[in-house]
């Protein structure tokens, strides 16, 4: 388990690299001129030439990639074009907002889509299993932004259950942090349950077909004992496999999500550092985001083990 562990560690690292290198890439694949874009019109070629040499654009491609992920590794990820704060703050500041809504939104998810593609599978062919693929369905038809103003007129405008917009640090409380929380998680998990729910069905219809299933039917097993013990452990590897794929369109859908709702989390803050083309925010947001995929992946990969101790690739 260690040797394993140590060698999904080590196979991370050129794929950060690779991930690096693509997010400052941005500065120089970007349409145009990045200078006369952040300058504007009524920009002077002086004004042009100053942007450039802050950028790095004058110097050699290679020289400004290696200073630039020095300066990461000390913690430095430059500084915002427009606000002149270190990126590194202006992202310290939105962090909580976005890690408050992914972490509300994976438990939302996984609370309910589990048990959903369980009952689904359970009762294949009946109205339960297509009410339940119905419900799965429209969380991947239907945008995320239809869905969050749905819910926010429904809930908060007509019922006044919620809040309509905006966020509560937990350090407020929290019953206010989590009723700002509640619709925006649920609009944003609904296509992560519908896919969660979708796969948990089809592995597990092809579990309960086995013979151990069978088996332990014929031994006269509660009937919970064998779909969650039994069952789902042994379907618990593509379902891990899922959450963790599905984890890149939680932070797509977060950038929607935190503009349906107004919430001043990392979305907003690279919604807005794209209007200014501020690329050193873009840069580092889309660099976070990156790594935590990496890492969601990475953390994927190590609980393969604990749910099929054969996997040691």
């Amino acid at each position: 388990m260690f040797a394993y562990t140590i060698r999904r560690i080590i196979a991370t690292i050129p794929v950060m690299a690779t991930v690096a290198l693509f997010v400052f890439s941005l500065l120089y694949i970007a349409p145009g001129d990045p200078a006369a874009i952040i300058a504007g019109d009524q920009a002077t070629p002086a004004d042009v030439e100053r942007i450039r040499a802050s950028l790095g654009l004058d110097r050699p491609f290679l020289v400004r990639f290696g200073e630039w992920v020095w300066h990461i590794i000390h913690g430095d990820l430059g500084t915002s074009i427009f606000t002149n704060l270190p990126v590194w703050h202006m992202i310290q500041q939105r962090l909580e907002p976005t890690a408050s809504l992914m972490v509300l939104t994976l438990a939302f998810s996984i609370t309910l889509a589990i048990p959903m593609g369980v009952v689904a599978a359970w009762k294949h062919g009946t109205w339960i299993d297509r009410a339940i693929m119905v419900v799965a369905v429209m969380g991947f038809s239907v945008p995320v932004f239809v869905i969050g103003y749905v819910l926010a007129y429904t809930f908060a405008l007509q019922l006044d259950w919620f809040p309509v917009q905006g966020y509560t640090p937990l350090s407020h409380g929290f019953g206010p942090w989590l009723s700002n929380m509640v619709l925006p998680s649920l609009a944003l998990g609904a296509i992560y349950i519908a896919l969660i729910a979708r796969i948990t069905r089809a592995t597990m219809l092809e579990v309960l077909s086995q013979d151990y299933v069978r088996t332990a039917r014929a031994k006269g097993l509660d009937q919970r004992a064998i779909l969650y013990v039994h069952a789902l452990k042994n379907a618990a590897v593509p379902i891990v496999t899922v959450i963790g794929i599905g984890f890149a369109a939680l932070i797509g859908g977060a950038v929607v999500t935190e503009s349906v709702f107004a919430i001043p989390g990392l979305g907003r803050l690279t919604v807005d550092a794209i209007l200014r083309r501020d690329y050193p925010v873009i840069q580092g947001v889309v660099l976070l985001f990156s790594f935590s995929y990496v890492i969601v992946n990475l953390l994927v990969d190590l609980l393969y083990t604990l749910f099929d101790p054969r996997i040691r690739y």
